[in-house]
């Protein structure tokens, strides 16, 4: 059950009988707010170090910006100490998010706040936000669509996309008379967006760049900061961020690379859905409307701020993307509304496609098409736990073991959260879900633990 106050946004997790109680932080605190012991702190390295006060959204104890190398990006790491009440582990801890989606998500609100769960159990724990996403930002600023024309063209595009999902919306659902109109929305909504055209320009990057250039340089930054003493790091994924780890557990197997991780963990991952019934294949229409318009990027943030009240509010028109996210019953409304509208970025039409070829036959692959990820994972040697949620539409079972399997025998663990009376695990549930503090995360710290040795 949870105990929700909407006024100050304060909430607290009651355990089920027979399970201790808990709450990150007691008295609860609003949301934003760090633990009182803990000093927030805004760090960027391309500043020389200097400190300053973090942004309001920034809900971590400090913000690092890392610079990529020859490149106008800096990226965002969102730290959490470890508890001073708790032995210090002995590496490091990364958590990696999904498309299009920034830090909040693992942070959702004190009470449900994975990664202050993981730092309140002796974690050093760093959240990446990759180019584009959430507080990482360009050097540079004064870059980009600056010219009326191309500015005129993109707006064109963005609302001949937006037509173009409505009709693809629409075609979905049962026939409804008091259909609203997601095309007016999203006309509405995007204006919102269209302030942001200065940086459109530059998002021109796939999913091999963050593979190649982000999850590197952060994980350089990582280790030189806090420096574990064999120089590795342990890893969570959650969907996209669970399918890098793959990616470069794959791409290090087949270059014969030591790895620089000691143990990964994915949640609702996997490098091939071709044998799967995940709805993101119903939902690859839209790529096509972007390609169509030559469109560089889709508004996710924008598309859920339009859709959201048809899928919440009388006659939930659009209900079916709800359980898209979460199971019922599986988070607070005020929770689910705020990952909605908060955790949520623009993604580059490039990354986009790429990420589509795990419909096609052998799953992801290079942006060049020359090198499949999923026929080089075998040669790892890295310990694996594959997390999946019963009810996961967009990454369901067989779509996490399918992956999973391929791992050399000894060093995977496969693991399906849910029970056929409840609770049951959507796509997020597994992170931020009501009942994933009692079952996902003792389970995650157990697999930490054993891996945690240097």
């Amino acid at each position: 059950m949870v105990a929700f106050a909407p006024s100050d946004f304060r909430w607290a997790i009651h355990a089920p009988a027979g399970l201790p109680s808990f709450s990150a932080l007691e008295p609860a605190a609003a949301v934003g707010s760090p633990p009182h012991s803990l000093r927030p702190l805004c760090i960027s390295s391309s500043a020389g170090g200097r400190t300053s006060p973090k942004p309001s959204v920034c809900t971590a104890d400090e913000l690092h910006y890392v610079p990529l190398p020859n490149n106008e990006w800096k990226l965002a790491l969102w730290r959490y100490l470890p508890s001073p009440q708790r032995s210090r582990r002995n590496h490091p801890l990364l958590l990696l998010s999904g498309v299009g989606t920034n830090a909040i998500g693992y942070d959702l609100a004190p009470g449900s706040s994975f990664a202050r769960y993981m730092s309140h159990q002796g974690f050093d724990t760093w959240i990446l936000e990759v180019r584009g996403a959430g507080l990482s930002a360009k050097i540079s600023r004064d870059e980009g669509l600056q010219d009326a024309t191309q500015v005129s063209a993109i707006s064109s595009q963005l609302r001949e996309f937006g037509h173009g999902l409505g009709n693809i919306v629409e075609e979905s659902q049962q026939p409804i008379s008091q259909f609203t109109g997601l095309q007016s929305r999203f006309s509405i909504t995007v204006g919102d967006f269209l302030k942001q055209l200065h940086l459109i320009g530059k998002y021109n990057w796939d999913f091999d760049h963050y593979l190649e250039e982000d999850v590197p340089t952060a994980m350089d930054y990582i280790r030189n900061h806090c420096r574990p003493k064999d120089g590795k790091l342990l890893a969570i994924g959650h969907s996209m961020g669970g399918i890098l780890l793959y990616a470069m557990l794959s791409q290090n197997g087949s270059r014969g690379k030591c790895t620089e991780l000691t143990s990964v963990i994915t949640l609702g991952s996997s490098l091939d859905y071709t044998t799967s019934r995940s709805s993101l294949k119903t939902l690859l229409p839209l790529v096509d409307p972007a390609k169509a318009v030559n469109l560089p990027v889709v508004p996710l943030g924008a598309l859920l701020a339009a859709i959201y009240p048809l899928a919440s509010h009388p006659p939930y028109l659009l209900s079916w993307l709800n359980p898209q996210i979460s199971a019922e019953n599986m988070m607070h409304p005020e929770m689910f509304e705020r990952l909605v509208l908060k955790n949520f970025c623009t993604i580059p039409a490039k990354l986009l496609s790429q990420l589509s070829t795990v419909f096609q036959k052998g799953g992801l692959r290079n942006r060049s098409g020359t090198f499949l990820y999923k026929d080089h994972l075998h040669k790892s040697n890295v310990p694996v736990l594959a997390i999946a949620g019963d009810r996961d539409l967009i990454c369901p079972p067989e779509a996490v073991y399918e992956t999973a399997k391929l791992i050399p025998e000894g060093l995977v663990t496969y693991k399906v959260f849910g029970e056929p009376r409840g609770p049951n695990y959507g796509h997020y549930d597994l992170v931020g879900g009501r009942m994933a503090f009692y079952q996902v995360y003792p389970y995650i710290i157990e697999f930490l633990s054993r891996h945690d040795r240097v």
